[in-house]
C-alpha cells in the first residue's frame, strides 16, 4: 500500500480522498491554488502545497506544478478525482512516466474510452448495445453526411468525439439544418477539447439516463455495482441522481452489468468507471463511459456499502478487489441532491462569504461538502460547494429523509439551488420515478420565475 498520495483536485472530493486516505493510514498531500487557501481539506492537510493562482490553467490544469508538487513531498502516486486531469490521457502517461502511479486506469485505457468514436467501436465489439448512428467519425462530404442522416432516421444529434459535460453536440430535426449543424459542432469541439472529430448518433425523444459503475484490478477481476438513474439534467448537466433505478427490471440491470464487466476484461481496464447509457422502451443503449469516480459516487456507495475512493486506492497498488459479484448486495434507496452556489431558478453562479452553513443530520444522511461559515465560495470555479445523500429502506422512506435533510440545511451569504431540490422533492412524476432526461427541463419552463 501507498504511504504517501498527491490528491490533484479542489472541493468536496479532495476532502473525500483525503478521508478516504486517512481511513487507509495514508498520507495525503493537497494541493490548492491561491483561491482555495482557506479551504476545509487544506487547514485539516498534514501537507499542503500551493500550486499556483486562481485559474485553473494555472493551477489544477498545470501538469508540471502537479508532478513537480508530488517530487518534492516525496508521494508515490497522484489522484486526480474528477474533472480537471481526471480523463487526461496524457496527464497520466507524465505522471506514469515520471515514477508516480495514476490512480485510475491506464493512459491507453483512457484513451480509448475518451473518445466517443473508439469508444463507441470498442464497446460494440465487446458486445454493449449502442444507439444506432454513424459507424466512426462523420466523413467531410455533404453527401455522404447526408446519407448516414437518411440512414439513421431524423431526429439525429451531433456529438464531438472528445466531448464531454453536456457540451459539444446539437440536435438535428432536418436535412436543411444537416450540414450547418455538422460544421458549427466541429468548430466548437476543435476549440474547446482540441479535437474537431464529430460523429453523428439517432437523437432518442424520451430516454432516461441510467449509468452502471464497475470497479476492475488489473487481474481481470471486475464487479458492477448496480445502477444510477441521473435523468434529472438540465443542459445535460445532472441535478439529482438515485440508486437503483426506479421501475427497471433487475434482470435487464444484471444483463447490462455483466456486459459491462466483459467489457472491461476486453480491454483490461484498471480502477473505477461509468458506462453511460440511455434507456428508452427497456433497451440499454450506451453513449459514453466515465474514465474516473464521478460526482454521484456516493448513492451507489450507500446501497451496496462498497467504499470506491478506497477500492480505487488499493487496485491502482496493486491489490485485488477484495469482493466477487457474489458479494455484492443491493440495500434499500439512495438519493443525492448536488448543492450548487446558484440562483435556484435562473442558475447565475452566485460566489461569495457564506455566513452560515448548517448542515443536516439524521438516520441514512451523508454531507459531502469542503464548506463551512465564513468560507468564501470563489468564482473561479464549478459552482458545486457539496452533496446531500440520504439512504431509506425503500424510495419513499429515502425521499421523506431528504425532505427532511433539505428542511434542515442552512445556507446564508449566497443563493443555492436548495428551493429547486425541495420543489422537486414533492413534485408528483418525480415521486412517482422514471422521469426522462428532458422532464427537468420542461418542469423548469412550466415553472418560470
Amino acid at each position: 500500500m501507498f504511504k504517501k498520495i498527491l490528491v490533484a483536485n479542489r472541493g468536496e472530493i479532495a476532502l473525500r480522498i483525503q478521508r478516504a486516505c486517512r481511513e487507509l493510514g495514508i498520507k495525503a498531500v493537497m494541493v490548492y491554488s491561491e483561491a482555495d487557501r482557506e479551504a476545509k481539506y487544506v487547514k485539516l492537510a498534514e501537507e499542503a502545497v500551493c500550486i499556483g493562482p486562481a485559474a485553473s490553467t494555472l493551477s489544477y490544469l498545470n501538469m508540471p506544478a502537479i508532478i513537480s508538487a508530488a517530487e518534492v513531498t516525496d508521494a508515490e502516486a497522484i489522484h486526480p478525482g474528477y474533472g480537471f486531469l481526471s480523463e487526461n490521457a496524457d496527464f497520466a502517461e507524465r505522471v506514469e512516466k515520471s515514477g508516480f502511479q495514476f490512480i485510475g486506469p491506464t493512459s491507453e485505457s483512457i484513451r480509448i474510452m475518451g473518445d466517443k468514436v473508439s469508444a463507441k467501436q470498442a464497446m460494440i465489439r465487446a458486445g454493449v448495445p449502442c444507439v444506432p448512428g454513424s459507424e466512426g467519425e462523420l466523413p467531410d462530404d455533404p453527401a455522404a453526411i447526408r446519407r448516414i442522416a437518411k440512414t439513421v432516421g431524423y431526429p439525429v444529434i451531433i456529438k464531438a468525439a472528445g466531448g464531454g459535460g453536456g457540451r459539444g453536440m446539437r440536435v438535428v430535426h432536418t436535412e436543411a439544418a444537416l450540414i450547418n449543424a455538422v460544421q458549427m459542432t466541429k468548430a466548437e469541439a476543435g476549440a474547446a477539447f482540441g479535437n474537431p472529430a464529430v460523429y453523428m448518433e439517432k437523437f432518442l425523444q424520451n430516454p432516461r439516463h441510467v449509468e452502471i459503475q464497475i470497479i476492475a484490478d488489473k487481474y481481470k477481476n471486475g464487479v458492477y455495482l448496480g445502477e444510477r438513474d441521473c435523468s434529472m439534467q438540465r443542459r445535460h448537466q445532472k441535478v439529482l441522481e438515485e440508486s437503483p433505478a426506479p421501475g427497471i427490471n433487475r434482470k435487464l440491470i444484471e444483463r447490462i452489468g455483466e456486459r459491462c464487466v466483459a467489457a472491461c476484461k476486453k480491454i483490461g481496464y484498471r480502477g473505477a468507471g461509468t458506462f453511460e447509457f440511455l434507456y428508452e422502451d427497456g433497451e440499454f443503449y450506451f453513449i459514453e463511459m466515465n474514465t474516473r469516480v464521478q460526482v454521484e459516487h456516493p448513492v451507489t456507495e450507500m446501497v451496496t456499502g462498497v467504499d470506491i475512493v478506497k477500492t480505487q486506492i488499493m487496485v491502482a497498488a496493486g491489490e485485488k478487489l477484495p469482493f466477487t459479484q457474489r458479494d455484492i448486495v443491493m440495500r434499500g434507496h439512495a438519493i443525492e441532491c448536488r448543492v450548487n452556489a446558484e440562483d435556484p431558478y435562473k442558475f447565475t453562479p452566485s460566489p461569495g462569504r457564506i455566513t452560515m452553513w448548517h448542515a443536516p443530520g439524521g438516520p441514512g444522511v451523508r454531507v459531502d461538502s469542503h464548506v463551512y461559515t465564513n468560507y468564501f465560495v470563489p468564482p473561479n470555479y464549478d459552482s458545486m460547494i457539496g452533496k446531500i445523500i440520504v439512504h431509506g429502506d425503500t424510495r419513499e422512506q429515502a425521499m421523506a429523509r431528504m425532505r427532511t435533510a433539505l428542511a434542515e440545511t442552512v445556507v446564508e451569504g449566497i443563493n443555492t439551488n436548495i428551493p429547486l431540490h425541495r420543489e422537486l422533492m414533492v413534485d408528483a412524476k418525480f415521486m412517482a420515478g422514471g422521469t426522462n432526461i428532458h422532464y427537468l427541463e420542461h418542469w423548469l419552463e412550466q415553472h418560470k420565475r
